[in-house]
């Protein structure tokens, strides 16, 4: 298998990810940096691997630009919807938190997709609890609430 140049990309981009995400991770409490920094260390081992790999087969086969193979397949009536999702998604977990934010996201997008209901149910049961689990329980990490949410549970109290 020959490596491709358009990999050179996905390289940087991942090392960019890395260092991006250390940077924020530094300004964490030191309890919850153990997490964050476990999978940008991961993170960085395998991308680093993936890049010896890239080196060995552009040794042995070649090189290719694999530009060409980018965009085969590209589905513009599906990307461009799910990119819209995705910022109104960072705009409603703004306002109404994470866990509502996650679940009209999860199931608005998976609806679009045609993904069966029985699945979506599932898909939503196992996200929470695993989230739920890591960030609340395991890291008691407090994920965003959103200012309405702030807003109601003040109105409740």
């Amino acid at each position: 298998m020959k490596m491709k140049k358009s990999d050179l990309i996905v390289v940087i981009l991942m090392y960019v990810v890395c260092g991006f995400f250390g940077v924020l991770t530094t300004g964490l409490k030191p309890e919850a940096q153990t997490y964050p920094w476990f999978v940008i260390c991961i993170l960085f081992v395998l991308t680093t691997l993936y890049v010896i790999k890239m080196a060995v087969a552009a040794k042995k086969h070649g090189v290719e630009s694999g530009f060409n193979e980018i965009f085969e397949g590209f589905l513009p009536k599906q990307f461009w919807p799910i990119v819209v999702m995705t910022v109104l998604y960072v705009i409603v977990m703004y306002y109404m938190g994470f866990y509502v934010a996650t679940v009209l996201y999860l199931v608005g997008t998976l609806l679009y997709l045609k993904i069966p209901k029985w699945q979506i149910l599932i898909i939503l049961v196992v996200m929470f609890c695993l989230t739920y689990g890591a960030f609340t329980l395991f890291l008691k990490v407090k994920l965003p609430q959103g200012v309405w949410m702030k807003a109601l549970l003040k109105l409740l109290k």
